[in-house]
């Protein structure tokens, strides 16, 4: 018998080898490489991708410590399942090639990483002493040197700082509305304020750089305008405490207002704005009546007083005299004339009749209201009392005759104490004078004598018919 051939036999397949130690270490690069080395490329796929979602995530909608911990998660997870698929079906050895690639990959990553985050951490100890001392500028100076990579390394960092940041904008705006309030501005102070408000309410931790702004504003008072100052500390002492740093703004009223308030004062009244002067004097002796300044607020309160009755006076009286002024039927005081003495002679404005008044002593009439004791208020002249009758024939009707009757002239007063308004005086003076002339005039179509005539009075007569006016 022939023997069959001799057939060896065959060799098990060869078994793939891997390092799990390199494995783990080139998944730890976050980018798939430990899966190259076990030839998974479309785990490396997949994992790059999975690692390029989850960090667009981390850098823009979720900036919080809770997704860095699922980052981290992932991270411990490509680590875990390289070395678990390294280890299973396969010989172990160590394989240095292997270990260095994943070494040059991963080193740099993590170096990378671990930098950035210690940058982002001394970033945000610049700002947390920025904001400790009120210093925004320093704030955004630091804030200015993030980057896409302190995003990746520490994004909650850089939502602190963009918080930072948003609170400084709205500080630099606020600063910038209350310089413009200084000028009197109400609405850019109340927009500052608002501002600086909004900032305590929604960015926390900002309140001494809120504090360093209000602080700049108040170095500013008083302003270079006592009326800009006044209309500010006006504002100041109406805002309603909210219990915050910007309730220290009313420290500075109580300082700033008094000399505010008598200054706008004297300001109106240089430019003879009466009643602007006299509610800002008048401002200061309801706030602030035991002040300093009261004494001559007070004195401000008088003479404003004083001018708009002056005013009110010359208004009413108007600026004719042969005219019956509304003073007549509507009078009003004038504090600062003199007072009304029963027995001497009072200066006296005369209204209503230009004629009779024009022909009393210069020492009863006043030229002003300023220096006037009496409004005399005269009505239309009438026929007073008969004096004489006497018969008189008509040169254009010859033979007619006539008797003519001649009467004192009655005019009805009024007179008013011009300090008081008060009326001081109201009757019918009849002046009287000469009687029964050689000739006189009447109007051509008169027939004849007229019935009746008026005497011709002298000043003397004048003046004693008006005398129990004055006097």
């Amino acid at each position: 018998m022939e023997h069959p051939p001799y057939v060896p036999p065959e060799e098990p397949p060869a078994r793939r080898s891997h390092d799990p130690v390199a494995v783990a270490l080139g998944n730890a690069s976050l980018v798939g490489v430990g899966y190259l080395l076990l030839r998974r490329r479309w785990f490396a796929v997949l994992t790059g991708l999975v690692t390029i979602a989850l960090v667009t995530l981390l850098v823009t909608v979720a900036r919080t410590v809770w997704f860095e911990f699922v980052v981290l998660l992932w991270w411990i997870a490509l680590i875990a399942h390289g070395w678990f698929l390294a280890r299973r079906g396969a010989d172990r050895v160590v394989r240095r090639k292997q270990r260095l690639i994943a070494l040059a990959v991963t080193v740099p990553v993590l170096l990378a990483v671990g930098f950035l985050r210690f940058d982002a951490a001394r970033i945000e100890g610049t700002v947390t002493e920025a904001r400790a001392t009120g210093d925004c500028a320093r704030a955004d100076a630091a804030l200015g040197r993030v980057w896409f990579g302190h995003r990746v390394a520490d994004a909650p960092m850089t939502v602190r700082g963009e918080g930072t940041t948003r609170a400084c904008a709205r500080i630099r705006d606020a600063k910038t509305r209350l310089a413009t309030a200084l000028t009197g501005d109400i609405d850019s102070l109340k927009t500052g304020f608002d501002e600086l408000g909004t900032v305590l309410a929604r960015q926390p931790g900002h309140e001494k750089m809120v504090g360093v702004a209000l602080d700049g504003f108040l170095a500013g008072l008083p302003a270079k305008d006592p009326c800009h100052t006044a209309v500010i500390t006006d504002w100041i002492s109406g805002r309603h405490n909210d219990r915050t740093v910007l309730d220290r703004a009313a420290s500075v009223v109580p300082r700033t207002a008094p000399p505010a308030l008598v200054g706008c004062g004297d300001q109106f009244a240089g430019a003879a704005q009466w009643e602007q002067a006299r509610t800002r004097y008048q401002q200061l002796l309801d706030r602030y009546p035991g002040h300093e300044l009261a004494a001559g607020a007070a004195e401000g309160v008088k003479k404003s007083t004083l001018a708009l009755e002056l005013a009110n006076v010359r208004g009413l009286l108007g600026s004719s005299a042969a005219r019956r002024p509304v003073y007549c039927d509507r009078p009003a005081q004038y504090g600062g004339a003199p007072a009304y003495a029963k027995g001497a002679a009072n200066r006296a404005l005369f209204y209503g009749d230009g004629e009779y008044p024009a022909k009393l002593p210069a020492e009863w009439r006043a030229g002003d209201v300023a220096d006037a004791v009496l409004v005399v208020c005269l009505g239309d002249r009438g026929y007073g009392a008969p004096v004489q009758t006497c018969p008189y024939t008509s040169s254009s009707a010859p033979g007619v005759v006539g008797n003519v009757t001649f009467h004192k002239i009655a005019i009805p007063v009024r007179a008013y104490e011009l300090r008081t308004g008060k009326l001081v005086t109201d009757t019918r003076v009849e002046i009287g004078g000469a009687s029964c002339p050689q000739h006189f005039t009447v109007p051509h179509h008169v027939g004849g004598p007229p019935p009746r005539q008026y005497v011709s009075p002298s000043d003397a007569d004048l003046r004693a018919g008006f005398a129990p006016v004055v006097r």
